[in-house]
Order: structure tokens, then C-alpha cells, then sequence
């Protein structure tokens, strides 16, 4: 179905291709895209909102997080790697990156659910964000979504997974191990090796007499938070 966009809407879809920076050879599609439900009930029964576009979005964006922090963080496991997933590709994550490009601006929206304030609700952003994705993956596959939609999840990623990097593993281990086990962690150094002013200490964390983790540091603190950190990496699949 092909339809005739008034001239304010073509205006509206030609400023947000200028914002992402990629031409649409379909732009049924990208209208599509920020067509809610609320409009669609509105107008016509046969018109398409944007539903099975963020359906696919949604697996876009989890393959190019996934892709991104496979290569960068080749030392986190994969239950890690999972974890900053999650809260990368999340409602809260992507309405926030759906406000950098003022996404709700160009939504088409219910009457009802523009006066209550949609265009700017944490969950209509992060579909309509979805959505946009889903897009563009269907108008330039992969790599024109790569280029448009990497750039801004990059820096949620990285500030996520610096998070988990410097996350008290100690506190997280013995929570864990409370919770789960009914037992605490117990430490052990078991070699200190370098001169007394560069000396670096290796510590086992032992559970229920079994070695689950050992680290590195130069001091006993730093190696057992890296003994701590190993061990909740073997642990990943479970918490």
C-alpha cells in the first residue's frame, strides 16, 4: 500500500533521516516505525503500527550489544556478558537514547495518548527505539544498522560493564554464597612472590572447602577481590 505523506509529514520523516544520518528507500517503513498503536486503532483497522518492527528491533539490537562486548570484553563470561546485555538493551536504556535523537517528536500517536503525554513515556520511546531499528535493518540489513545504532549504545555499554568491573566481588561473592549456599567464602594466600617493595600475592577463595576462584594483586585486598570476581564468573549461570 502505498501512501501519499502530507508535505509536514515528509518534512518530519527527512529530519529524522538527517538526524540518523541514513536515507530510507522505503519510507512506508520508517513511518511504520513510529506509527504507535494508539494511531492505528484511531484511523483505520487496515493501517500498521510499529509492533513486529520492534519485535525484530529487539534482536537487532541484542546481536550488535552482543557482537560489541564479545570482542571488547573477551575476559567477562558469558553470564556477565549477558547481565550488561540486559541492562543495556532495556525500556529505561533505550528511551534515554531515544530522547538524544528526539524520537517521541516524529511518533504518530493517538489523540488520547499524546495529551496524556506519550511521546515522552519511558515504554512507547523504547519500542518506537526498537522499532527504528528494526527499520532500518529491513531497509540496509546489518551494517547500516551497526553504523547508526553502535554509536549510541557504545557508551551505555561501556559505562555498564566499568560498573561491573569495579563492583565490591567480596560483598557480591559472600551475599551469594549466604543466599545460596549457606556458607561464607574463606580466603588464603598461597604464594607471595617479588622483592618486599613490588611484592604481588596470590589468594585462593575457598567454598565449602573448595577452591572456586584465584587471584592476582598487589596486595592481599586487590587478590582476593580478583579471587572473589573468578569465582562469581564460575557462579554467573546461576545468579
Amino acid at each position: 500500500m502505498n501512501i501519499d505523506f502530507s508535505e509536514n509529514r515528509m518534512k518530519e520523516l527527512s529530519s529524522l533521516q538527517n538526524k540518523i544520518n541514513f536515507k530510507f528507500s522505503d519510507l512506508e517503513l520508517l513511518n511504520k516505525a513510529l506509527t504507535h498503536k494508539s494511531y492505528a486503532n484511531e484511523k483505520s483497522k487496515s493501517l500498521k503500527h510499529n509492533e513486529r518492527l520492534e519485535f525484530l528491533g529487539d534482536s537487532v539490537l541484542d546481536i550488535l550489544v552482543s557482537d560489541f562486548l564479545v570482542h571488547k570484553y573477551s575476559d567477562f563470561a558469558e553470564g556477565i556478558l549477558s547481565k550488561i546485555r540486559a541492562a543495556v538493551v532495556n525500556e529505561s536504556c533505550l528511551a534515554k537514547l531515544a530522547r538524544k535523537i528526539n524520537l517521541g517528536d516524529y511518533l504518530l500517536l493517538g489523540k488520547g495518548e499524546d495529551l496524556s503525554g506519550g511521546r515522552n513515556k519511558p515504554s512507547i520511546l523504547a519500542d518506537a527505539f526498537e522499532a527504528l531499528a528494526g527499520a532500518v535493518f529491513r531497509d540496509g540489513r546489518l551494517d547500516a544498522a551497526s553504523n547508526i545504532f553502535l554509536p549510541l549504545l557504545i557508551e551505555e555499554i561501556e559505562n555498564t560493564a566499568e560498573s561491573w568491573s569495579f563492583r565490591d566481588f567480596k560483598s557480591d561473592l559472600q551475599e551469594y554464597t549466604q543466599n545460596k549456599l549457606v556458607c561464607i567464602p574463606s580466603y588464603k594466600v598461597v604464594r607471595e612472590m617479588g622483592p618486599d617493595h613490588a611484592k604481588e600475592f596470590e589468594v585462593v577463595v575457598m567454598i565449602k572447602n573448595e577452591v572456586q576462584g584465584k587471584g592476582l594483586g598487589k596486595s592481599k585486598k586487590e587478590a582476593e577481590q580478583a579471587a572473589a570476581k573468578i569465582a562469581m564468573e564460575n557462579f554467573s549461570q546461576e545468579f
